[in-house]
């Protein structure tokens, strides 16, 4: 309340002194928690509410040492009603030299004041819970009296959060088919090469075949050659026996003429012997003929069985061990075609993720970007609203204060005006009146509650 003293004459001067003392409107805020709402209080008015604590202790030890303590604590709640309450407490104490044992006295003086020191910490912690309340209270009071709540998208996460599982089960999905189709292709691509290798393998072996016959064809001939060899030769064993034959009886009709013609001149040769002997001697020619001819027809024939067994194991165990050595070439392109396929889907994955979640980052920083500009923008909207409304509070006051003014200066001269009119008909000279008027006025809030009038 403060009070306002203005003086008046009647030349209409004005000199008056006012202010705004402890009636006067101080403006605070309040700030709530996370997601909060400030809003301003008038502490010290109408409606005003404010909380104070404070608790101080202090500690001193030494020789004669002492210990102190002093908790003090104050409520004041608005709506038109208050509270207060104070505590204190202190202890001193000196001890001196020796066993250090205390009298019976102090011990009952500490155990006294420890006690009353420990009503009183009871008595605070009591008043800070009965703070605490008030302070939700007045959160509460605030949360109802602010705008309302911000929409609640907390249901829609859930299904944004599986939408986007589902996403991520897609992802996973496709790139399994992908790796299934790169499979199914490394697949064919070994079916499609072993077939072909079957089929050079295949070609091979008919060429194998085809030579083994013109080796089969040769040896036939070469048969046919040597039977051909043994027909001629049987043939001219059959001459030469003809031969042999005919010169044995050509022998004989000479020999029987020459033994009836020389019968008398001397003793006879023993032909027959000599037929047998050379009949020997022919027929074991011709059978060492026959002989030779036939080892060496086997012999050759042997030799030929021999080199064609030979090859034959050659060229096998050559066809087996570059069969072998396809396999293995096979078998090694396809491991390596799966591992290269394993290697483009991995890194193809790992690139869509790597984008998916750059892509989330950069939405959520400039979410957060976006929050955080939203929220400075907030601020200062709420500070320049802030000093607008307090700009605004103190230009409605001085405006009040002028409108009352102005009317009580109004309301005075009119006053002045009808005393000089009704006085003006009386002429009794020139006379100076010089009046001074007084007026003390009660100030709260803006509002006069009392004025009275001194001339």
């Amino acid at each position: 309340m403060s009070t306002t003293v203005r003086q008046y004459s009647s030349s209409t001067s004005l000199k008056g002194l006012g202010g705004l003392a402890g009636g006067s409107s101080r403006l605070s805020s309040v700030r709530l928690g996370a997601g909060g709402y400030r809003a301003p209080s008038v502490h010290g008015g109408s409606g005003s509410y404010s909380v104070s604590s404070r608790i101080v202790s202090g500690l001193g030890s030494g020789y004669g040492g002492s210990y102190c303590s002093s908790v003090g604590g104050g409520l004041g709640g608005g709506f038109g009603g208050s509270y207060g309450a104070g505590f204190g407490a202190g202890f001193g104490g000196g001890f001196g030299g020796g066993d250090g044992i205390l009298p019976a006295g102090e011990k009952e003086t500490m155990q006294n004041l420890n006690d009353r020191l420990a009503a009183y910490l009871d008595k605070v912690r009591a008043l800070e819970e009965a703070n605490t309340d008030l302070e939700v209270k007045i959160r509460e009071w605030y949360k109802k009296q602010g705008p309302g709540p911000d929409r609640d998208y907390s249901p829609y996460y859930k299904t944004i959060e599986e939408l986007r599982n589902k996403v991520l089960v897609a992802t996973v999905d496709n790139a399994n088919l992908l790796l299934q189709i790169d499979n199914a292709r490394l697949t064919a691509d070994d079916f499609r090469t072993k077939f072909e290798t079957e089929q050079a393998l295949r070609l091979s072996v008919e060429a194998d075949i085809n030579g083994l016959r013109r080796v089969l064809d040769e040896l036939t001939l070469a048969r046919a050659d040597l039977e051909m060899q043994i027909e001629n030769l049987k043939e001219e064993l059959a001459y030469l026996k003809k031969n042999h034959e005919e010169e044995m009886n050509s022998l004989r009709g000479q020999v029987g003429g020459e033994i009836s013609v020389e019968m008398d001149a001397a003793p006879g040769i023993d032909l027959t012997k000599i037929l047998a002997e050379m009949r020997e001697q022919y027929e074991s020619l011709a059978e060492k003929n026959r002989r030779d001819a036939e080892q060496w027809f086997f012999s050759k024939t042997e030799e030929l069985n021999r080199e064609v067994a030979i090859n034959t194991e050659q060229l096998q165990s050559g066809k087996t061990e570059i069969t072998e050595l396809r396999r293995t070439i096979q078998s090694l392109e396809i491991d390596l075609q799966s591992q290269l396929s394993t290697k483009a889907a991995l890194e193809g994955t790992l690139a869509d993720t790597e984008a998916r979640y750059g892509a989330q980052l950069a939405q959520l920083q400039g979410l957060i970007t976006s929050v955080e500009e939203q929220l400075a923008e907030l601020r200062c909207d709420m500070e320049r609203q802030n000093q607008e409304y307090r700009v605004l509070l103190d230009v409605k006051c001085r405006l009040e204060q002028e409108i009352a003014t102005y009317r009580r200066l109004l309301e005075g001269e009119d006053a002045h005006m009808s005393s000089h009119y009704v006085s003006q008909p009386v002429k009794e000279g020139p006379v100076t009146t010089r009046q001074i008027r007084t007026i003390f006025e009660e100030v709260q809030d803006g509002k006069v509650i009392s004025s009275r009038e001194q001339i």
